[in-house]
């Protein structure tokens, strides 16, 4: 039978091996769909440990899968890591820890594997800073594979989210008619025009909209110089919710004030809508799995669930499964994300530690999955209950 202590004991095992592996990335920072000397490190660690290894899953030449099956039937739990860097900073989201906290964890359940059945699947998920590659790796067909899905991420305190923001983007382009704007103004059509009224429908938008409801935008490109009607002016927008449900009706909105900019400018525009991401489903109970571990493994500055949360791919995966991150404490209170205080933090103690924390976190979790089916019964009951009012 699996324990916990056997376990963790596992995870310390491969201490400096996970240690080095995260330096090592951290030391070779790549953006996202560049992330070739990552993927490589993780999966052959992987391959080492005798997991069977999928390269370029998704359609993605920097992803994976990493399969480990014991017996037939039982749970399937996907754990997944991101491996992409911010351009300029390197990586001070921290993802540089996500791989070897993941591989840590599902080296553990492989060793200690009982005569209880199970699936442990590996996700390796590239390009969350920029171009979302989990909706890319969902739109082929990842995912469905697995029961639960596992994440990690450093932050300034042990915590987890209970919801995150659907989030619709957009770059508009207006098309005008360029002009003297002295000598013929009345021959100009001003895309810039267009542009100003769209932002300042925007602002009297916000006074009827759910007060989730974010709304930001700015202009993508400069129109030119003062002297000339600008032919040309293109913005971008970001339109957030808490519900993918109320975000559409705001997009709707939206939508329209483009429209009638145009009109009120006589101009013409080209509307593209970006990336279209799901808000969490909450589970609670998965949420409190997570934290029960996090306890167990004393990880520091244990805190309540993050109230203010942004939005992610992850959160398309946690649409159609239930997820769950476990946000372990590696930079000070107050720390930022994105910011260069947490590239510092990145090779210090507490980043290292957190590393090993997560995975033990992550395997002990997977456990009580495994050994007491009924929890991972009343978590899917929980998501699709909450699935039918957090739409």
């Amino acid at each position: 039978m699996m324990t916990k202590d056997e376990l963790f004991q596992t995870v310390e095992s491969q201490r400096s091996a996970l240690l080095t592996m995260a330096d090592n990335i951290y030391d070779h920072p790549e953006l996202g769909f560049q992330e070739v000397s990552a993927e490589k490190a993780i999966t052959g660690y992987l391959t080492q440990c005798g997991f069977q290894v999928e390269h370029g899953v998704g359609g993605i030449a920097t992803s994976f899968r990493a399969v480990f099956q014991n017996g037939e039937g039982g749970p399937r739990i996907g754990l997944l890591c991101e491996y992409d860097a911010l351009e300029g900073l390197g990586h001070a989201c921290g993802h540089h820890m996500q791989g070897p906290a993941i591989v840590g964890a599902a080296q553990a359940l492989k060793v200690c594997a009982g005569e209880m059945p199970y699936t442990v699947v590996v996700y390796g998920t590239p390009a969350e800073e920029t171009t979302h590659g989990k909706l890319r790796m969902l739109e082929n067909g990842c995912f469905k594979d697995i029961d639960v899905a596992l994440m990690m991420h450093g932050s300034p305190t042990t915590t987890v989210d209970v919801k995150s923001m659907a989030m619709s983007s957009f770059t508009v382009t207006f098309h005008g008619r360029k002009a003297h704007a002295a000598l013929k103004p009345e021959d100009g059509r001003s895309a810039l025009d267009a542009l100003l009224v769209a932002f300042q429908g925007v602002e009297f938008l916000r006074e009827h909209v759910p007060e989730d409801t974010r709304m930001h935008y700015t202009i993508a490109q400069s129109p030119g110089p003062a002297n000339v009607v600008p032919d040309t002016a293109i913005g971008r927008f970001s339109l957030r919710s808490y519900s993918r449900k109320a975000l559409d009706q705001v997009v709707e909105r939206f939508r329209k004030i483009i429209e009638g900019a145009a009109l009120i400018a006589d101009v013409t525009y080209d509307l593209k809508e970006g990336d279209r991401l799901a808000n969490k489903i909450p589970v609670l109970k998965l949420n409190q799995l997570l934290m029960e571990n996090a306890e167990l493994v004393q990880a520091p500055r244990l805190s309540p669930p993050r109230e203010k949360t942004g939005s992610s791919d992850f959160s398309n995966v946690m649409y159609e499964v239930p997820g769950s991150c476990i946000r372990v404490a590696m930079v000070p209170p107050g720390t930022s994300s994105h910011s260069l205080e947490f590239l510092q933090a990145g090779k210090g103690e507490e980043a290292h530690e957190a590393v090993v924390i997560a995975a033990k976190v992550l395997c002990g979790v997977a456990c009580d999955l495994i050994q007491e089916p009924e929890r991972l019964s009343e978590i899917q009951m929980e998501f699709q209950n909450n699935k039918c009012t957090n739409l």
